[in-house]
């Protein structure tokens, strides 16, 4: 037989051992586990959370974000070669998609579900439970006093209807000929914070739903143009699609801006935006009209009407005498639309007997529009948003515009690469025409500014959580308020032949306590035999 002093220094017996250190790690997991869930289900961990989850929002509305404007986001980059990739790989460009922020909101959602619950389950049972029994010395109570020196079942009968009538939940428990009444109200307050909180949860579903499921974009749409526009993401300026969504689920519709009328006050404020569009959607064509905050419901996305300007008709001759026509959008840069933007000609000068052409003879204008030019030339912006007097300021480039270099372009500035390399550069002096002039440029080739069309900017959407965040926001409002309006109280009565006392304990804080307690004294007994202080409360008030 072995004895415990025959073993060497340190040897232990390893199957014991091993299953207490696997016993030992498992209640320290299970213990770790355990504080940490409390913790994070804590009501101040939800607050540290939404905090958390405004502060990393930031980012996002200052900084360009990458599924609303790539274009931005690679310019920034360009201007910002230092930190500027930094930013990039900590996902700044794309701020609501990235996993801190994820994690962030999914911390979040699992502390509200965690902290909600429990409270939800509790005042459920508070709900359907019957009020507690009376404590056994009612002076230690906020509120106490003796309604009658002698009391009956008939008093007892009498005080629970009245407490019935004040919408009180009344609970008779009898002792021998001592009858006790527990009373209790208020439970409107939790009620309301329950909903409050689990209004708060359901926005934040919603959020992340119409993120996962909802898309959006946005398009110019020039006047008289036949159906420039359907609904397909290359025909998008920008757009974004949400993470459970494919290009193949866009619904499939047409649109076609007929024509636009904008109304102005005498300092050039808009008063109304109205743009009338064909829709073409199932099969069907219909006409309809477009205005600011009055968007357009088709079947799986809305149109709303973002903004208006001018798209320039350029009408170029080159040199063989080919003449091609260019309508471009200008951009506004003021609420007066002094626009900027540029027409180009890249498929001209094109010898027509041997189908070839100078390179750098390709024709490019970089131009500003004004609806209404200033009385002061000094001056270059418009005096007035309207067409009353327009006229187009051109700039003429020739040589290489740089739309066979592969490289992704604006529509609305000249390539300001071929420009640095002398590849594209100024040809002659800048012109000032009127609709309908016409100028000749130093080759003998000429541009007419034959008018204007007018175009809008559209934004569709698709935000499948739209109703749920609609519905959270009137809860939230709801809860808020009967928070607020709610004060939970329990009020006790012990009637025996002895006498009638009463006792009161405020559940939250009620500074007009005191005063209905009064008046429920009143009400319970005789006013004699109310102690003095109490019969003298005045202007009670009744809260639910």
């Amino acid at each position: 037989m072995e004895l415990p002093h025959d073993r060497p220094a340190g040897q232990h017996r390893p199957g014991r051992n091993g299953a207490d250190l696997m016993r030992w790690l498992f209640h320290t997991t299970v213990s770790v586990s355990r504080r940490a869930w409390r913790q994070l289900t804590s009501m101040r961990t939800a607050l540290v959370l939404l905090f958390l989850l405004a502060v990393a929002a930031i980012p996002g509305s200052v900084l360009p974000q990458r599924n609303v404007s790539p274009e931005k986001v690679d310019t920034y980059l360009d201007t910002h070669r230092q930190w500027g990739p930094t930013l990039d790989r900590l996902s700044f460009f794309d701020v609501y998609g990235s996993p801190w922020f994820s994690a962030i909101y999914l911390l979040l959602f699992i502390s509200l579900v965690g902290c909600l619950v429990p409270r939800f389950r509790m005042h459920f049972v508070a709900l359907v439970k019957v009020p507690p029994k009376a404590p056994s010395r009612f002076e230690r109570l906020p509120e106490h006093a003796t309604v009658a020196k002698s009391g009956t079942a008939e008093d007892a009968a009498r005080i629970r209807v009245m407490l019935r009538k004040h919408r009180f939940r009344a609970a008779v428990r009898e002792d021998g000929d001592v009858v006790e009444i527990s009373a209790e109200k208020g439970y409107l307050k939790e009620t309301g914070n329950l909903v409050f909180h689990f209004a708060l949860l359901s926005l934040l579903f919603g959020v992340a739903f119409g993120s996962w499921f909802g898309w959006h974009g946005n398009r110019i749409l020039v006047e008289g143009d036949d159906f420039a526009f359907c609904n397909t993401l290359l025909n998008y300026d920008e757009h974004a699609l949400g993470a459970q969504v494919g290009e193949n689920d866009l619904p499939r519709f047409c649109l076609r801006l007929d024509k636009f009328n904008a109304t102005y006050l005498d300092n050039g404020q808009p008063v109304t935006y109205k743009a009338n569009v064909n829709v073409q959607q199932n099969g069907r064509s219909s006409e309809d009209l477009l205005q600011v905050n009055n968007p357009l419901r088709l079947d799986g996305a809305n149109v709303s009407l973002l903004g208006h300007g001018y798209a320039p008709i350029l009408r170029y001759t080159d040199k063989y005498g080919k003449t091609s026509d260019n309508v471009s959008p200008f951009l506004p840069s003021d609420g007066l639309l002094t626009s900027t933007g540029v027409a180009t000609f890249p498929d001209v000068n094109i010898n027509p007997q041997t189908g070839t052409r100078d390179d750098k003879s390709q024709i490019g204008f970089s131009g500003i529009y004004l609806p209404t030019v200033p009385s002061d030339p000094s001056f270059n912006s418009s005096a007035f948003p309207a067409e009353r007097d327009p006229r187009l300021m051109l700039q003429p480039y020739r040589g290489i515009l740089g739309f066979d270099a592969g490289a992704p372009l604006s529509v609305y500035t000249l390539d300001t690469r071929q420009i640095d390399a002398g590849r594209l550069a100024k040809f002659g002096d800048p012109l000032m025409l009127k609709p309908g002039e016409t100028a000749t440029l130093p080759d003998g080739t000429k541009v007419q500014f034959v008018g204007t069309q007018q175009w809008i900017s559209i934004s569709v959407r698709h935000d499948p959580g739209q109703p749920i965040v609609l519905g959270g926001a009137i809860a939230l409002l709801v809860g808020l308020l009967g928070s607020l309006w709610g004060k939970r109280r329990r009020i006790f009565f012990r009637i025996a032949p002895t006498g009638i006392t009463a006792g009161g304990l405020p559940r939250s804080d009620y500074p007009g306590f005191a005063d209905e307690f009064a008046s429920l004294v009143r009400a319970a007994g005789p006013a004699a035999s109310v102690p003095e202080q109490v019969a003298q409360t005045e202007n009670v008030e009744e809260v639910v």
